[in-house]
């Protein structure tokens, strides 16, 4: 019996500590985007410019994505799922971006050679400061933080610690995006 109970204590602790373990960064599930910031967009319609993202794509279906490592495979490959994901899904217009949060000076020349080299068309990279657009609520210890949202609200969300974000959590981000997207007519 003493066995039994010891067990239990040992898996409930187990339990406890990967629920605190998850990471909560960016508005959440439910909730409205907090609204617009200018972060310096390095590809896409204004490219140099501290655009707007938020503001561009309105209402329409959106992956927000606030990444800290352009140099990060999973990050690469998260970039390059989501330009077909919204090359697919540009009938229902929508937009998809990734802001790299860091003060780093060389940053804005490894994300156009990204866009070049991945030949990004759908997907906008854009640079801010390090904490990330006030109100956004990303976590510092969020390596890269998914925001899938339509009509400016939030309908998942999904955030990895560094080299966390595996190639399932890609594909089921992906697949995700089929709840932001308009219902289909029948």
């Amino acid at each position: 019996m003493m066995r039994k109970l010891f067990a239990v204590a040992v898996v409930a602790a187990f339990g406890t500590l990967a629920v605190a373990a998850e990471i909560k960064s960016g508005p959440q599930a439910g909730e409205a985007v907090p609204g617009p910031f200018h972060p310096l967009n390095v590809n896409g319609d204004t490219p140099g410019k501290k655009t707007c993202l938020f503001c561009k794509y309105g209402e329409s279906p959106v992956a927000m994505v606030f990444a800290r490592n352009p140099e990060d495979e999973g990050t690469k490959k998260l970039i390059k799922k989501l330009e077909e994901v919204a090359a697919a899904n540009s009938k229902a217009d929508m937009g998809a971006f990734v802001v790299f949060l860091s003060d780093d000076d060389k940053t804005e020349g490894k994300l156009k050679k990204m866009a070049e080299d991945a030949k990004l068309k759908s997907v906008t990279l854009a640079v801010d400061n390090p904490a990330g657009p006030k109100d956004y609520n990303v976590a510092k210890d969020a390596d890269i933080t998914v925001v899938l949202y339509t009509e400016r609200v939030v309908k998942v969300n999904k955030s990895f610690a560094a080299g966390k974000l595996t190639d399932k959590d890609i594909d089921a981000i992906a697949a995700d995006v089929t709840k932001i997207l308009p219902e289909k007519k029948k």
